[in-house]
């Protein structure tokens, strides 16, 4: 009887990692957001950054798991709709990716020249969120958790839950990865080449944020004249 169920069960639990996973993977976007990363520490040591990666990592497991277990609940008691939530978001995007564009910071030491301190930015804000962890990320593990099993048995909330950790889990490891080793991999464009990928990685994060702004409004059914 126990094997007979123990089929069904890891079937549940695949399914809902992979779910979530695919779901997740390609708006938290770990490759791409690696650069950004580098650039946003790039006056950091190698062991502060590899500090860094790993609470990033940290932080948008919880993150996303609050999202998903928590968000509906959360949006549903202060009665915001998840179409708010993303124009709210894009904004915080649009607004993040303009200030990298714009910024000043140049990876040539000249910073480190002016005898300045080196600055290290807060591990939640901005590298957590919206860098890694975004209204995009939020709003689709919002959307994950509010697809459980409603009135389900015990059993059957223990598989999706066991199934959605992994999944984040998973999605949280490779965010560390490509953060981990975003040195070594751009190390072969140059410091010219990683401002110009860091610029046009902020240029795609703008356009995203308008993106993720314009599908809300749209969600929301108001009319533009």
């Amino acid at each position: 009887m126990g094997e007979s169920l123990a089929g069904p069960a890891m079937n549940a639990i695949i399914n809902t990692f992979v779910l979530c996973y695919a779901a997740l993977f390609p708006i938290v976007n770990p490759i791409g957001s690696a650069p950004l990363f580098l650039g946003l520490t790039q006056f950091a040591s190698e062991k502060v950054r590899n500090a860094l990666a790993l609470r990033v990592a940290i932080n948008s497991f919880f993150l996303l798991l609050g999202s998903l277990f928590m968000g509906s609940h959360v949006l549903e008691f202060f009665g915001i709709s998840l179409p708010v939530v993303r124009i709210g978001g894009g904004l915080v995007v649009t607004a993040f990716g303009w200030k990298l564009l714009n910024s000043d910071s140049r990876p040539d030491g000249d910073h480190a020249a002016e005898g300045s301190p080196a600055t290290v930015p807060d591990t939640f804000y901005p590298l957590t969120m919206p860098l890694t962890v975004g209204p995009g990320s939020i709003s689709v593990a919002m959307t994950l958790g509010s697809q459980r099993p409603k009135n389900a048995d015990l059993s059957t909330l223990a598989q999706f839950g066991c199934g959605a950790i992994a999944g984040i889990a998973a999605i949280v490891l490779a965010v560390y990865l490509c953060y981990r080793f975003a040195e070594a991999t751009v190390a072969a464009l140059g410091k010219s080449g990683t401002n110009v990928v860091v610029r046009l990685s902020a240029f795609i994060m703008l356009c995203i944020g308008i993106e993720i702004i314009w599908s809300g409004w749209k969600e929301l059914g108001i009319p533009i004249h």
